[in-house]
């Protein structure tokens, strides 16, 4: 059966201020009739000089501030900042910081604005996934490149009592902007910078990874940003290693990983992302190091769905080109392992310590966040998923 590219449209208004020291231009990209608070998450911001650099920037500003975003951003916590900007009249958010400031900012400026409960902004078993209809207005300073989240309209949430981490996405919710100095990366330790390799390594993956529909420009653009992780991978590792042309492909592949522009017209499959939240949610392990576990296993349980693709994935990516297909195959899955293993990451459960216990409640969980009918096909059952992450174990 013949594929063809679907019908699509692409829409990314979110402007792009990238290279070495744009925070000062802050203060021409902020009117100052606005109120602004500053979203952010830990101590690096602080620890670093980011947030005095933002802060001097904007010392014409009216500027206040909100810390202590977690790495998997909390409801509860973004609730405290909904409340602030309501009671303070805040009329503009600048995040500062990686995917998970940036993810509990869009969700912060939704829900100032939502009409209702916020928890119905979400489904997945949370809520009853309402559509937003406006958002307060934000802009970020990228300081961890990972999850694309300064260049696309798409958030993660985690709620704590529920052991649940859920999504919801709105063209309300774009960056007007978006600051990315690859040199703040200098200051960011090995796991990190790994856990965004493997983050935007990832998200490519699940965009490219499915079926051949005939797209060349989307094949080509993902395959290329692939090459340059696996070229850049072991060199952007070493936190000592301050490159700047090094740190500033990272961070623009790692935008680029999931700025949608891969994904129109091609069929997607984020199974991996769905097992790998559930993992997060139950065990705490850090939302990349989920995908490098999970993705692997995923491949190989799926291998005759994807087998088009995991061909052209072995001779175009990684350069296979002699044996039979199921060589092939074989073998660009085991690279792709073995690539995450130069990277420190964990490729399977017992890498970190888990073992066969925790398949049943991983099932569990997703059936209870009705992720039952996932993949390219939808055809990813709880069966499949339980197969996979017993492909996982070892």
């Amino acid at each position: 059966m013949q594929h063809e590219i679907s019908n699509f449209n692409y829409y990314n208004p979110t402007e792009i201020i990238f290279g070495k020291n744009r925070i000062p231009e802050l203060k021409d990209l902020i009117s100052t009739d606005k109120k602004i608070l500053i979203t952010y998450g830990g101590g690096s911001v602080i620890k670093f000089g980011t947030l005095d650099r933002i802060k001097s920037a904007l010392s014409k500003h009216q500027v206040g501030e909100f810390g202590g975003i977690e790495a998997n951003p909390t409801f509860e916590t973004a609730m405290k900042a909904v409340e602030l900007i309501k009671k303070e009249k805040y009329d503009f958010i600048l995040a500062v910081g990686g995917g998970s400031v940036i993810d509990a900012t869009k969700f912060i400026a939704a829900a100032v604005l939502f009409d209702g409960n916020p928890m119905d902004i979400f489904s997945g078993g949370i809520g009853k996934g309402t559509p937003i209809t406006s958002a307060l207005p934000f802009a970020t300073v990228l300081t961890l490149p990972a999850t694309g989240s300064e260049m696309n309209a798409g958030s993660v949430i985690t709620f704590k009592e529920k052991q649940a981490k859920v999504s919801f996405g709105s063209p309300h919710v774009f960056p007007t902007f978006s600051i990315l100095e690859p040199e703040i990366t200098y200051s960011l330790p090995t796991r990190q910078l790994a856990n965004g390799i493997m983050d935007a390594y990832i998200h490519i993956m699940e965009q490219y990874m499915t079926y051949p529909v005939g797209a060349m420009v989307q094949d080509r653009f993902s395959e290329g940003l692939l090459q340059t992780l696996i070229e850049i991978g072991p060199d952007v590792i070493d936190e000592e290693n301050h490159d700047y042309n090094l740190r500033a492909n990272f961070m623009w592949t790692a935008t680029n990983a999931l700025n949608k522009v891969l994904s129109p017209g091609v069929p997607q499959d984020w199974a991996a992302h769905q097992m790998g939240h559930e993992i997060t949610a139950l065990y705490h392990t850090d939302h990349a190091r989920t995908l490098s576990i999970v993705l692997p296993a995923l491949l190989k349980v799926r291998k005759e769905e994807k087998r088009a693709k995991l061909l052209q994935y072995a001779e175009r990516v990684w350069h296979i080109t002699t044996g039979t297909e199921d060589e092939k195959i074989d073998a660009a899955i085991e690279k792709t392992t073995a690539f995450f293993k130069s990277l420190g990451a964990p490729t399977s459960f017992k890498d970190i310590g888990l073992g066969e216990e925790v398949i049943e409640p991983l099932v569990a969980q997703l059936e209870k966040h009705q992720q039952t009918a996932l993949g390219e096909h939808r055809t990813h059952d709880l069966a499949i998923s339980r197969e996979i992450y017993r492909m996982a174990l070892n």
